[in-house]
């Protein structure tokens, strides 16, 4: 209905296979950023870890770098009563685990934020045989660059030497998701000036960080972006489970503020910056 009013073109983009997929890798490499090329970009995610009525909008780094990792740990099985007689994988997967967990806590600055998470282990398949073989997964999250480097070297290196240490040998697989979301400075600074013109009643969180990852960061690689946050979380309704959570719902009432922040930042973003248009609706 307003098209005719847009002082530019908007651009609208339908992301697939954002779950660690590469759906906007993907979408970039075939050129959704051409003809025309936006620019500025723009996205949100409704989030039940703030209350309905709160919105986050983060100069800078938002949203964290993401890696799957998958680690083999490779031994020698046998009989669970005679476990002189093997390299038991087990216990080095549980060594590997704790000793992983040193490099977040022991050997990065604790001024830097990073978490590695290991959340599967496969192993054996009865009570009284050491298996030959554990299986490991997880995920590596990180906001600054060098830190990312410096996990990735050393998680390799000890996972090996741990195994190693208990007569083990691991294979260690590391597949990036994403980069890290960093939004824009100025244009996150215009667009929570005109999320609070559009919704005046609503907090604003302005350093809100989350080490969840959003593949999102690779739109905002190529073109300056804002990525942010709109509440859904509803206590009074009840709707408090967090997301991948089996119990995970949500207040609606977000789904509306989010399409009035996606068009209202959109069309107030085209006309001169700074001016906000006392006409536009509420």
């Amino acid at each position: 209905r307003h098209r005719l009013e847009l002082a530019g073109m908007v651009k609208l983009v339908f992301q697939p296979a954002e779950e660690g997929l590469g759906g906007a890798e993907r979408m970039v490499a075939e050129g959704v950023l051409k003809n025309p090329r936006p620019d500025r970009c723009l996205a949100l995610h409704i989030w039940n870890e703030i209350p309905i009525g709160t919105l986050a909008f983060t100069s800078g780094p938002f949203l964290a770098a993401g890696e799957i990792f998958h680690i083999t740990i490779h031994g020698k099985g046998g009989h669970g009563a005679l476990p002189h007689m093997t390299h038991d994988p087990v216990q080095a997967a549980a060594q590997v685990i704790t000793a992983i967990q040193t490099i977040t806590s022991r050997q990065v600055n604790p001024l830097d934020s990073a978490v590695i998470s290991v959340t599967s282990i496969h192993g054996g398949h009865t009570f009284n045989v050491i298996p030959g073989q554990v299986e490991l997964q997880g995920t590596i999250r990180t906001f600054r660059a060098e830190v990312r480097q410096f996990i990735l070297q050393r998680f390799t290196g000890l996972v090996k030497e741990v195994a190693a240490a208990f007569g083990c040998a691991a294979d260690v697989n590391i597949q990036s998701l994403t980069p890290a979301v960093v939004n824009d400075l100025e244009f996150t600074q215009q667009a929570r000036s005109i999320a609070q013109f559009i919704l005046p009643t609503h907090q604003i969180q302005p350093h809100y960080q989350n080490m969840v990852s959003e593949d999102m960061a690779f739109f905002m690689q190529e073109i300056p972006g804002c990525y942010f946050f709109v509440g859904s979380q509803n206590p009074a309704l009840d709707l408090t489970a967090s997301h991948h959570h089996p119990c995970f719902n949500f207040d609606e009432q977000a789904l509306v503020y989010a399409s009035a922040l996606m068009a209202g930042i959109a069309a107030e973003t085209l006309k001169d910056p700074g001016q906000l248009d006392a006409s536009t609706e509420r």
